[in-house]
């Protein structure tokens, strides 16, 4: 991406995989906390912020700078195989939203004079912010997505305003509405910078027959 500052990769990229740990119950807890508000209803029209309506799937709205691609057999049903992606750009604005919201005021994200002298050289966004997108994603899923686990590697920074693509795949139906997917967060550049794997349940959204 032009314009976009390289660090060393040797001892950066060792330093990075080794705090990037996986985990596994944590990270979907803040996740579903600030995503929340993305799974919300709105009455018909346009807000003041720009979200609209989705027309499809219902539980979701949308704002025209993003994204959303469903891939699956057509019969409305998740199944092995369906693939979502997502993609929105993670603005100056919401950087410092997350911030407020999640108490994670690490000036590396918000001060741009303390971050130029860390190993970045730069202000970056908050890992757990860029794994939102992943709730995001499965919030697209049909019918009502609920977290169960969900472990990540984070790989690599994501500069402030940049567009990234959460990609999750169903690999496994494991029965009772249960489903493990594959969890990828990729930048514009098309780097993989969090990689992982959930487990959520499907049920059906509220006022539909079983």
């Amino acid at each position: 991406m032009q314009g976009r500052s390289s660090p060393p990769m040797g001892g950066f990229t060792d330093a990075w995989l080794q705090s990037g740990k996986r985990f596994s119950n944590s990270v979907e807890h803040l996740c579903n906390s600030v995503m929340a508000a993305n799974r919300a209803m709105l009455p018909d029209g346009d807000s003041d912020d720009g979200r609209q309506p989705a027309d499809s799937p219902e539980v979701t709205y949308s704002k025209a700078e993003w994204s959303f691609e469903h891939s699956d057999d057509g019969d409305g049903a998740v199944s092995v195989g369906d693939r979502i992606r997502f993609s929105k750009p993670l603005t100056e604005a919401e950087v410092g939203v997350f911030a407020d919201a999640s108490g994670d005021t690490n000036r590396l994200h918000l001060d741009d004079e303390f971050a130029e002298g860390t190993r970045f050289g730069r202000r970056i966004a908050h890992g757990t912010l860029v794994s939102g997108l992943i709730s995001a994603a499965l919030a697209r899923l049909p019918g009502l997505t609920i977290y169960l686990s969900q472990d990540l590697q984070f790989l690599g920074p994501v500069d402030i305003g940049e567009t990234v693509t959460a990609i999750c795949e169903v690999v496994e139906d494991l029965g009772d509405g249960r489903y493990r997917l594959t969890t990828v967060v990729e930048d514009e550049d098309g780097e993989t910078v969090i990689d992982g794997e959930a487990i959520v349940l499907i049920d059906d959204l509220p006022g539909e027959d079983a």
